[in-house]
């Protein structure tokens, strides 16, 4: 039996992964009812064996014997549950760039608008910052050839590459007569997975999109340079988790650590007893005890939820907003060799401190939140949840299915986040009776992007 070398992430969506380990393998001792199983087997795998050779032999047109097979083995995943699949060659190369949070590239944040690349953002200190890429500046070609027809992802593609390589745009930009030819050279580019603010002058908000392997370093840089910025008027932090998919469960673990003096964070538990893992945190607090308030909604998935879920039942923090997406597994990426993609394969099941089981779900938040929505957004904004997905994994009790997503684009429209700011401002509202962050008391209450 060969070695397997595993790769652990927990996503909503086709995720990325790093936290590589090695697993032994394991001795068999076949009685005679497993071997009877097994003969049962191979005579399913015999009439795979028969299907597969009438296909190659009689469909109209000659199929590729490649694809059938990886047809194959995708279905056979995805018919285990929602999370389970096979990734290709490319699909597993672009969801190790996506966890590993680094690329050779422009460092341009671009969306797709009327066929054409328009720029979203430059980020600070890369090559395009440098050489005067501009926000709402229009990319028509590259490389001189034309855009136009690609899609996003095949445009952020070519924009891709090894470091040091070079790439030339043409840009269209408004106010000037005539298009601007940039030649830009590929540098490391990391991706921004933490972002923060000063809020009301005295509170440090601090948002999560993903968790990447520069998860945790990114929320320490900002837990410091918000704890300067704001100095000893500082009330205290709000994380907000809201609209995040998921991603590393290495990175979740450190970042709930980054909040906790000591206890469990989250314990794993796979098909066998022996296989229960338990993660606990080290002394050292990063904000030194200050309150701390953590925004989740139904788009908060996964590594979101083992963040909140460990904060909550810690007393840590008080999560507000609306119950979250509720995906309490645990993917395993196993690669499958040189050129032949990998396993996304479910392995376990997450739990809380309190052993408390998510999947299915969800974290309910101690002050529930509903935005005022757009009416014509309305029939958009609510996340189905994990309980809706085709073939889930079961839990015990009542599943819950469906929570509210939105979040307005004007922070000043957000109730979520007025109501945080109300809390570690000591305000108690008519929204409920407010436990204290950290404290005791319990009450219930746009168009793709990608960065290059």
């Amino acid at each position: 039996m060969m070695r397997k070398t595993s790769v652990i992430l927990l996503s909503a969506a086709t995720g990325a992964a790093l936290t590589l380990f090695v697993t032994q393998p394991r001795a068999v001792f076949m009685g005679s009812s497993a071997r009877a199983a097994t003969a049962d087997t191979y005579r399913q795998l015999n009439l795979f064996g028969d299907v597969f050779e009438r296909v190659r032999s009689d469909y109209v047109e000659k199929p590729d014997d490649t694809k059938l097979i990886e047809s194959a083995i995708s279905g056979m995943l995805t018919g285990l549950d929602p999370h389970s699949s096979y990734m290709d060659a490319k699909s597993f190369r672009d969801m190790q760039v996506q966890t590993r949070g680094e690329f050779g590239g422009l460092g341009i944040e671009v969306t797709m608008e009327d066929g054409l690349i328009k720029v979203v953002s430059p980020i600070d200190d890369t090559p395009a910052s440098r050489a005067g890429v501009m926000a709402n500046d229009i990319i028509t070609n590259l490389d001189d050839e034309a855009v136009q027809g690609l899609t996003l992802n095949q445009a952020v593609e070519k924009m891709r590459g090894p470091v040091n390589t070079k790439i030339k745009l043409k840009i269209i930009r408004k106010g000037q007569d005539n298009p601007i030819d940039v030649t830009l050279v590929r540098d490391n580019i990391r991706v921004r997975s933490v972002r923060a603010r000063v809020e009301q002058d005295d509170i440090a908000y601090i948002r999560i999109t993903t968790f990447n392997e520069q998860t945790t370093e990114g929320l320490k840089r900002e837990v410091s340079n918000l704890s300067n910025q704001i100095g000893d008027k500082l009330k205290g932090f709000i994380i907000d988790l809201r609209n995040n998919p998921g991603g590393l469960l290495e990175e979740a673990v450190t970042v709930s650590d980054s909040f906790l003096e000591k206890g469990e964070i989250v314990s794993t538990r796979g098909r066998n007893a022996e296989e229960t893992q338990r993660r606990t945190a080290h002394a050292g607090d990063l904000t030194k005890g200050k309150p701390v308030i953590v925004l989740v909604n139904g788009g908060s998935a996964s590594a979101s939820e083992i963040v909140a879920g460990a904060l909550q039942d810690h007393k840590r923090a008080t999560i507000v907003g609306t119950r979250s997406f509720g995906k309490g597994s645990v993917q395993t990426i196993i690669p499958l060799g040189s050129g032949n993609g990998a396993l996304r394969l479910t392995t376990a099941r997450y739990y809380t401190p309190s052993g408390k089981s998510i999947q299915a779900k969800g974290i309910v938040p101690d002050i529930e939140v509903l935005q005022d929505v757009p009416d014509e957004l309305k029939s958009r904004t609510d996340t189905k949840g994990e309980a809706s997905l085709r073939g889930h994994l079961k839990n015990d009790g009542d599943e819950k299915t469906g929570s509210q997503s939105y979040v307005p684009p004007d922070a000043k429209d957000d109730k979520a986040l007025k109501l945080a700011g109300d809390l570690l401002h000591g305000i108690k509202n008519s929204a409920s009776a407010a436990p204290t962050p950290g404290g005791d008391s319990k009450t219930t209450t746009d168009k793709p992007k990608a960065a290059n």
